[in-house]
């Protein structure tokens, strides 16, 4: 049996590869943090924020209800307090759809 190297994965981030990750500033991160329970970093001693896989994917669900969706905070804290695995659900397809539309766009440029 082949060996076959294991993905590495962080268990916590700072708030700038989080900030990155998004392409939004560390200041709406700490703004989110502050409207959105779902949201609750770590800190360390410092006071440094370390976030885990799943706030980067709240954060992620976030961004996706107030920048792409258009919702106000105050919507997106009500979807998120009504029906968050509705939210979240919606929010996987529509994520699966794009990256197989990337991928259908890299083939469709591949082609003489």
């Amino acid at each position: 049996m082949p060996y076959k190297e294991t993905k590495v994965e962080k268990l916590f981030y700072t708030i700038g590869e989080v900030s990155e990750m998004l392409a939004v500033n560390a200041s709406l991160i700490r703004f989110w943090e502050k409207h959105f329970p779902i949201i609750n970093p770590k800190k360390n001693k410092k006071g440094n924020r370390l976030f885990t896989v799943k706030d980067i994917d709240n954060l992620k669900l976030i961004y996706h209800l107030v920048k792409e969706q258009g919702m106000t905070l105050e919507g997106a804290q009500k979807r998120l307090k009504e029906n968050k695995e509705g939210a979240e659900h919606n929010f996987e397809i529509i994520d699966r759809l794009t990256k197989i539309r990337e991928m259908l766009v890299e083939v469709s440029a591949k082609l003489p």
